[in-house]
């Protein structure tokens, strides 16, 4: 969700939270500011689930050559990959994939022949199991190799998983390793394994725990995030045919102030556009305050009092926050 600026009626002057400058290197472009609240998981193994993930509605689609590839099907699936983004109409949907791990010996490869193949048509590639700012240098170092060599004019984007216990530790400086870099994501499968936790098949808790077991890292990811100015996305939730489970989480992350959630599921799509796009109510109110803000400020007031409440600089902030996220999802 980084912009430089917001232009929102009303509302010119106050940037959102999560807004650095859009940096590029030298004869590329960056895209601009992109709504994440849902981002679908896809086998890049499956032609027909290829396409369906298409015409889902997901604010960004990732093809994956990780964790839903066998390794038998890793290769031949990168073929399939460049197919199905060069060959089906995404409309505004966000092109990603994700890559095998560094420490994988399919890794290199993914990057150059998704890249070589689809070359404008990736938007962004998802790097797993960063455990430090190092591993985000190098993709970044080849990416740039590619879009030279290949004379790309837009810059294809990172994202980033946390999710091993040493990329926990050091999350914000791995959010702040690259420009390229536009979210970073809250692994909680891998993480469970590399924390050593109890949970089950949902990353739950296996017996009773005070409180919400993942609210820590959670909020580690979350804060290395807004430190580097970028997006933090949510974990996938595994039960994707509990809809009322998905919706709770979603909803759990979004209070706190997560971009987005993964979906791993075409069903799970619809219900993170909503959860996470302000409601028609936030936004009218959000209006309202800057209006009545800006013309006390003009009287030369500061702070006044509205249906009881102070309103204040700080509430100005979340307001754009607001109207900043509306205008993403076209609200």
């Amino acid at each position: 969700m980084s912009a430089q600026s917001v232009d929102v009626p009303g509302l010119t002057e106050a940037a959102p939270d999560n807004s650095p400058p859009i940096r590029s290197a030298a004869g590329t472009k960056s895209a601009g500011p992109r709504a994440r609240r849902s981002e679908l998981a896809t086998p890049a193994s499956s032609e027909r689930m290829c396409e369906k993930a298409a015409a889902s509605g997901a604010d960004l689609v990732f093809l994956d050559l990780e964790d839903a590839c066998a390794p038998a099907a890793k290769e031949a699936a990168r073929g399939i990959a460049v197919r199905a983004l060069t060959g089906h109409d995404w409309g505004r949907t966000v092109r990603a994939v994700r890559v095998n791990g560094l420490d994988t010996p399919w890794c290199h490869d993914d990057i150059i022949e998704i890249v070589t193949g689809a070359r404008e048509a990736v938007d962004v590639l998802i790097v797993p199991k960063a455990r430090s700012a190092r591993d985000v240098w190098w993709v970044d170092v080849l990416l740039t190799q590619l879009e030279h060599k290949l004379g790309l004019t837009r810059r294809i984007a990172l994202e980033v998983l946390i999710e091993e216990a040493e990329g926990l530790s050091n999350a914000a400086e791995i959010a702040r390793a690259s420009n390229r870099l536009e979210a970073i994501i809250f692994g909680a499968g891998d993480l469970s394994a590399s924390l050593k936790a109890r949970v089950d098949g949902n990353f739950d808790p296996v017996s009773e725990y005070p409180g919400d077991f993942w609210h820590f890292a959670r909020v580690q990811v979350l804060a290395a995030a807004r430190g580097a100015g970028i997006d933090a996305i949510d974990a996938p939730y595994p039960a994707y045919q509990d809809v009322d489970g998905y919706r709770r989480s979603a909803t759990h992350a979004s209070l706190l102030g997560f971009d987005g959630k993964w979906a791993i599921h075409p069903g799970q799509v619809p219900i993170a556009n909503e959860v996470f796009a302000p409601t028609e109510q936030e936004v009218a109110e959000a209006h309202e305050a800057v209006a009545i803000y800006r013309a006390s400020e003009a009287e030369g007031v500061g702070a006044i009092g509205r249906d009881g409440r102070l309103v204040d600089a700080a509430h100005m902030r979340l307001a754009a926050n607001i109207l900043y996220k509306a205008s993403l999802a076209g609200a």
